[in-house]
C-alpha cells in the first residue's frame, strides 16, 4: 500500500459537495423523525463500517489511508470542520473528505454518485 502525506493538509481541502451536505442538515435523527423511523442507527451505517474495514485492509496503489491515518483524520475533521454533524454522519463525511483530499475520488464523482443515490431514494 502506498501511503503519502496528503498535500495540501487534509483539513485545508475544500469540498462544495460536502459543505452542501452539512448545510442541508439531512442527518439521521432529523430524517428518521420526519419519516417516523424509530431505529436510532442509520441504514447506511453497516455499509460505512464495511467500507472502513475494506480500506483498512486495502493493498492497492491508490493513496488510501491506513487505519491509524484514517482514524486520525476522522478525529481531526469530526472535531473541527464537521463538529456540527452527529455521529455517524461526521464519520461518513470525514471519510469522504479524506478520500477527496487524496484524489481517491473526485468532487465530480462524489456529486454524481450522490445524485444517483438521491434519484433512487426519491423513486
Amino acid at each position: 500500500m502506498t501511503t503519502r502525506d496528503p498535500s495540501p493538509p487534509v483539513e485545508s481541502v475544500e469540498s462544495p459537495t460536502l459543505n452542501a451536505i452539512v448545510e442541508r442538515n439531512h442527518v439521521w435523527p432529523v430524517m428518521a423523525a420526519k419519516y417516523g423511523v424509530e431505529n436510532p442507527v442509520p441504514p447506511w451505517k453497516t455499509s460505512l463500517d464495511g467500507l472502513c474495514d475494506a480500506l483498512d485492509r486495502a493493498a492497492c496503489e491508490a493513496d488510501v489511508p491506513d487505519f491509524k491515518r484514517r482514524r486520525d483524520e476522522e478525529d481531526l475533521l469530526s472535531a473541527t470542520r464537521y463538529a456540527d454533524l452527529p455521529y455517524p454522519e461526521n464519520q461518513l463525511v470525514a471519510l469522504a473528505h479524506s478520500l477527496l483530499a487524496r484524489g481517491v475520488i473526485s468532487e465530480d464523482d462524489l456529486r454524481r454518485r450522490m445524485a444517483g443515490i438521491r434519484t433512487r431514494l426519491e423513486a
